[in-house]
């Protein structure tokens, strides 16, 4: 590949001290790319954005602006490749790939107009004041592997329209996709310096987020991970700690409840991407008089979803990303199955004829009461293509089961009462309510980050501006009486 992108320009690695292989989670025989990682690279690719930092936060909107057009204009030229780039690296169908890139391309819209509405300067009327924007400095972002493109593409975008430098660590299982971001990055023309990609696996992660020379760090990943950075910055009062680290997601499915809709939504939110998403749904609680009848639906959709090579035509899942992973989620489900859980739908391993993939069928199980608590199944996120479905007798006991988690990301309530559906969101102790809609999505103009442990900021969605940026107050010359 052509190395890491420092100072402006990729950078061969003539010293690596090690190199990272991905090979394909769908066939591993299919190496997608051998990249290099140099530790030296972490001061210069730091330094690097440092020195930018006083140029580019002074540089006009405008221009910054102009700069981001062009970017998007590289992604569009480029979306086939790197739609064909992240279903090689993390094994997602090939149509949600491209959804994926067509989000990113969306995202330098959003933010470059409404998103601005949350840092605009302002002047005061009735105090001689006024309200100033101003960026942080050079902001590491850390890209997580199950949206290796959308996700950190919409913390470098605000980050870079604000007057940041960045310094991009893409996922390990996932480096190739940074290197096409940091091509259109080159082709945009940014100035040296303003954006910096480094590979590396989590010790590179380490290093940068203890550098002395950031301003903050943007982290989408795990809990453990973000825990992690969280203590070892625990004495950088100054910095900008922003973790968004998942989530275990309700559906609260009430009596009134449009079953046959439900159903579709809860379906693709639990599978989708494998169950590979920080808003994919993982437990469904439902009101007891149509748990039999609600049951039998989506117990009859999951065993519909296709496994299979994410590049075959209707495929609606592909692996997950690892043989670590499938291993984890199949003991996560026998110790739920050991503790009185029943298997609707077993998961198991899914052969796919003339692939060495890591398939996982879907997994779908009726727990035998709401407080059946299995350690490593009901108290951790799973990230994989896992379902439990609950009973409670009435909505006060179906909050009261959703709130029941240490995470507070996502969770649907389907209910034809917009008053109930008013009075669930407002007791649920989550970042996101839908109604009506699945978990596992989000709309780009509005907040997206959780409660809990599913995060402290809103890394991404309408407000990155905001994050990327601290207001300053100007106090004017009190005028004469």
């Amino acid at each position: 590949m052509l190395g890491d992108y420092l100072d402006g320009g990729f950078t061969s690695t003539l010293r690596a001290s090690q190199t990272i292989t991905v090979r394909s989670p769908a066939d591993t025989i299919d190496i997608v790319a051998t990249h290099a990682v140099s530790v030296a690279h972490v001061d210069v690719a730091v330094h690097s954005a440092r020195r930018a930092f006083r140029a580019w936060r002074r540089t006009p909107a405008s221009e910054r602006d102009a700069a981001l057009r062009r970017y998007q204009a590289a992604l569009q030229r480029y979306l086939e490749p790197i739609a064909t780039t992240i279903t090689r690296e993390v094994g997602k169908p090939i149509s949600e790939a491209r959804q994926e890139v067509s989000a990113m391309i969306s995202k330098v819209d959003v933010m470059l107009t409404e998103g601005r509405t949350f840092t605009a300067d302002r002047v005061l009327k009735d105090v001689p004041g006024e309200i100033r924007h101003r960026p942080l400095g050079p902001l590491l972002v850390i890209g997580p592997f199950n949206f290796p493109g959308h996700l950190p593409n919409g913390q470098l975008v605000p980050a870079l329209a604000s007057g940041n430098p960045v310094i991009f660590k893409p996922s390990e299982k996932a480096p190739t996709t940074g290197s096409w971001i940091a091509q259109c990055i080159h082709e945009a023309g940014f100035p040296k310096g303003v954006f910096n990609m480094v590979q590396g696996d989590g010790t590179t992660a380490q290093q940068l987020a203890q550098h002395s020379d950031i301003a903050g760090i943007l982290f989408t990943g795990s809990l453990a991970v973000g825990q992690a950075i969280a203590i070892a910055n625990a004495e950088r009062i100054d910095r900008l700690i922003a973790l968004e680290l998942g989530g275990k997601n309700a559906s609260i499915v009430l009596e009134d409840a449009d079953l046959d809709f439900a159903v579709q939504q809860i379906t693709f939110a639990a599978y989708a991407t494998s169950g590979q998403r920080c808003t994919s749904t993982s437990r469904v609680i439902v009101a007891r008089p149509i748990l039999d009848e609600f049951c039998a639906k989506l117990t009859h959709a999951t065993k519909q979803l296709t496994v299979g090579y994410p590049f075959d035509e209707n495929v609606f899942m592909g692996p997950v990303i690892s043989e670590a992973t499938r291993q984890t989620l199949l003991a996560a489900q026998s110790a739920a199955l050991s503790c009185g859980y029943v298997a609707l739908v077993r998961g198991s391993v899914v052969d796919v004829p003339g692939r060495t993939g890591f398939y996982l069928s879907p997994s779908l199980l009726l727990a035998p009461h709401t407080r059946a608590m299995v350690p490593g199944y009901s108290d951790v996120e799973l990230f994989g293509p896992n379902l439990a479905v609950y009973a409670v007798g009435d909505v006060d006991e179906g909050i009261e089961v959703a709130n029941n988690t240490s995470f507070g990301l996502a969770a649907a309530v389907f209910t034809r009462s917009s008053d109930v559906f008013a009075y669930v969101a407002d007791e649920l102790d989550v970042g996101m309510v839908h109604f009506n809609r699945s978990t596992a999505g989000a709309s780009g103009r509005l907040p997206f980050g959780g409660t809990k442990l599913s995060g402290n900021h809103r890394v991404a969605g309408i407000f990155a501006n905001r994050l990327c940026t601290y207001p300053q107050a100007i106090l004017l010359p009190s005028r004469p009486r």
